[in-house]
């Protein structure tokens, strides 16, 4: 195969799928002793006797299998009947509560913001970069519900600022953007906690005039060429968190899209609404990521030494 056509190839490869495939590969190869091509009883054994996985762990495993014997020009053994039934069975026996990320409240997103704020007036600019840099993408992420990795796509040439109105941003691509055709996006401003402001300041702040918006900085306040990873926006968001005086070990990246649909949800945003915005396609994903609070109001008991 020529190079041209390899580089496209390539391009199609979602880097996180094609490491997660690798990863299953070698967990049935190496950590199991599987031999490849596979055949649908030794692809039940290995799901029954790794059974304590998670259903979705062991579905991603099945599709790096499927994928692996499809492209050497195999028939797929994970399509056979009863590997879908010991999966089933699986599910059925070993039922797990499904862990979500807590989803970032505005009050402690408004705390964290004013502290990033006192940081961005320090002499030092390493300390001022880092603040400028966080404030923008909590309230960027918070605001437009965005996953780890939308933020990391963002880049500084395909987004249009108006300062003091708005900001539209292109996504190139995401989890549910299969086709890669990408999507526009509006981000207005707002009299607080204003996502626009933060863009603003943060490119003003850095001088940055292209190339990814969110960039990894060393203890010296070094921008990297490259774009933060996606694994690494849960530790900024709780260490800017923690820096605020927020509890940060109880979130993660996707606390802000979390947080974000909660927020919508409990300002009588409907469902349509809501899902229009974030891009959701699914009713159903979208009530995995809300949380509506307390039911009952005014009728529900304070806890011990709680007062409203």
């Amino acid at each position: 195969m020529d190079t041209v056509a390899e580089r496209y190839l390539q391009a199609a490869r979602r880097e996180s799928t094609e490491r997660r495939y690798q990863q299953a590969l070698a967990h049935y190869e190496v950590g199991w002793g599987g031999f490849l091509p596979a055949s649908s009883d030794s692809i039940v054994r290995y799901l029954a006797e790794h059974a304590e996985l998670s259903i979705s762990t062991l579905r991603g495993n099945l599709a790096a299998l499927a994928r692996w014997h499809l492209s050497h020009g195999f028939v797929d053994p994970t399509k056979a009947p009863q590997v879908r039934d010991v999966l089933r069975g699986i599910k059925a026996l070993h039922p797990r509560q499904i862990n979500q990320a807590e989803p970032l409240q505005l009050r402690e997103l408004e705390q964290c913001v004013s502290a990033l704020r006192l940081e961005e007036a320090s002499p030092n600019l390493a300390v001022r970069l880092r603040a400028g840099r966080d404030r923008a993408l909590l309230l960027l992420g918070f605001w437009r519900a965005f996953r780890s990795d939308d933020l990391c796509r963002l880049r500084i040439e395909s987004n249009q600022l108006v300062s003091g109105e708005g900001l539209t941003l292109f996504l190139p691509s995401s989890k549910s953007d299969r086709d890669y055709q990408g999507r526009t996006l509006s981000v207005p401003a707002l009299k607080r906690l204003c996502p626009v402001q933060a863009y603003e300041d943060w490119l003003t702040l850095s001088r940055l005039k292209a190339g990814p918006v969110f960039c990894s900085l060393d203890r010296w306040g070094h921008m990297a060429p490259n774009a933060l990873h996606p694994y690494s926006v849960s530790r900024v968001l709780r260490r800017a968190l923690i820096r605020g005086g927020v509890e940060g070990e109880r979130y993660s990246g996707h606390s802000l899209r979390r947080g974000f649909a909660t927020w919508a949800t409990r300002n009588q945003w409907s469902s349509k609404a809501l899902m229009d915005y974030v891009g959701w396609r699914d009713v159903r994903t979208a009530m995995r990521y809300v949380d509506a609070g307390e039911a009952f109001g005014e009728w529900r008991r304070d806890a011990p030494g709680e007062s409203k």
